[in-house]
């Protein structure tokens, strides 16, 4: 028989979650419809005349985005921050009034923490704060002009502690020419630029290695014009993938790193590899496996009421096959027995598309999701994000509404 919302207590607070009200703002092609005004109000919101920075704490749960409303009255230099609390890792989004989003960053506050320095226009504008890792997170969110205090380092700040030499592309270290590969295992103290040449139109993939470091990788062209940057795409270690061919010519790698810049970073340049890189996808979970047998699903059969399931969870993904038989809402857990896990949940539907994912529920590491779901199949991806290889128990409640 069939479960009722109504007597779901746990389930029903993790629906609260998602139904807070909004105000009414249709700003910023609709993300302003859940923002709240930085300054307390519109009149107060204006950055351009506010006597100090103004300031939020951003409550981010469940994997939605917390938004900041500002306004500009004339032009002026601004900057937006994002610095989360304990192990919190913001990253910001700055979205003018018609939707289209200016800024992105993640970790150039320094220590995981977000900002951005641009010179804007008078109008409305949107800070979306959100958790890189999809885990719940309070951080602190500051939007101010350039000549008010800062809530963040900045990532020179971080840069200069490590002991980052100063330098640029024309006085990098040269890997030469690209034939296939190019490695380097050097300090980012010693080496903060790498240069190399490709000789023919090339797609290609770096990768910089050595989590102790936390390293982050920028390229360059011969120009020092920026082309792309990466940190944290796969535990700390970074990776830019250029799908589209690069021109013939110079280019330069700018290498920085977040913890000690004293430990080498095994930085590797390779021809671009799509499947390799589907595949690393779907190792981390960041994108689900095709249903064509060629990644191992494991089919958990039809959740007709409550079905429970243990399986081992590492550092690549498991992924599971579930159907729902009717339209309602899934609930999943995945817990630690013994607490000595770090479980991390995904669920795509079976074209692929993400409909949730969740880490550290509540004040735990264990992970749940709660979705509303239709009738179909469902691929959840189960992942240990704490370095540790281990049980996890695995638990999915079908729940329909009440009549």
């Amino acid at each position: 028989m069939s479960h009722s919302l109504l007597f779901k207590p746990a389930l029903y607070s993790a629906f609260c979650l998602f139904a807070l009200p909004v105000a009414a703002q249709d700003l910023c092609g609709g993300m302003g419809s859940g923002g709240q005004w930085i300054g307390g109000n519109e009149a107060a919101s204006d950055i351009s005349t506010s006597a100090d920075y103004q300031e939020q704490m951003a409550l981010v749960l469940g994997g939605n985005e917390h938004v900041a409303l500002f306004s500009l009255s004339q032009p002026t230099g601004i900057r937006v921050e994002a610095q989360g609390r304990g192990a919190g890792d913001p990253q910001i989004d700055l979205v003018d009034q018609d939707g289209n989003i200016l800024i992105s960053d993640d970790d150039s506050g320094g220590n995981g923490a977000s900002r951005a320095e641009v010179d804007l226009e008078p109008g409305t504008y949107c800070l979306s704060t959100t958790s890189f890792d999809g885990a719940p997170m309070t951080a602190f969110v500051r939007v101010s002009r350039l000549d008010q205090e800062a809530l963040t380092d900045g990532i020179q700040a971080t840069t200069a502690d490590s002991g980052v030499a100063a330098g640029n592309c024309s006085a990098g270290v040269a890997l030469g020419s690209f034939s296939g590969t190019l490695t380097s295992n050097q300090s980012v103290n010693a080496a903060p630029f790498l240069t190399f040449t490709l000789d023919a139109p090339t797609a290609i993939s770096i990768t910089a290695n050595n989590e102790d470091a936390d390293p982050v990788l920028t390229l360059y062209d011969s120009d020092e014009n920026y082309i792309d940057e990466n940190d944290d795409f796969d535990g700390l270690n970074s990776r830019i993938d250029q799908a589209e061919p690069l021109a013939a010519g110079d280019y330069c790698i700018g290498l920085d790193a977040l913890n000690d810049g004293d430990l080498p970073v095994a930085v590797e340049i390779t021809v671009y590899d799509p499947d390799a890189a589907l595949a690393a996808l779907i190792d981390r979970g960041e994108a689900a496996p095709p249903m064509d047998g060629t990644v191992q699903i494991n089919d958990l059969g039809t959740v007709n009421n409550r079905l429970r399931h243990d399986a081992q969870a590492g550092e690549d993904t498991t992924w599971f096959s579930i159907d729902m038989p009717e339209q309602g809402v899934l609930l999943i857990e995945a817990i630690s027995p013994g607490g000595n896990g770090d479980p991390w949940l995904v669920v795509y539907d079976d074209l692929g598309r993400e409909i949730a994912q969740n880490d550290d529920y509540g004040t735990t590491y264990d992970s749940l999701i709660a979705a509303r779901m239709n009738r179909g199949t469902f691929i959840i991806g189960l992942k240990d994000v704490g370095g540790t290889t281990g049980l996890a128990r695995m638990v999915f409640e079908r729940y329909v509404p009440a009549p």
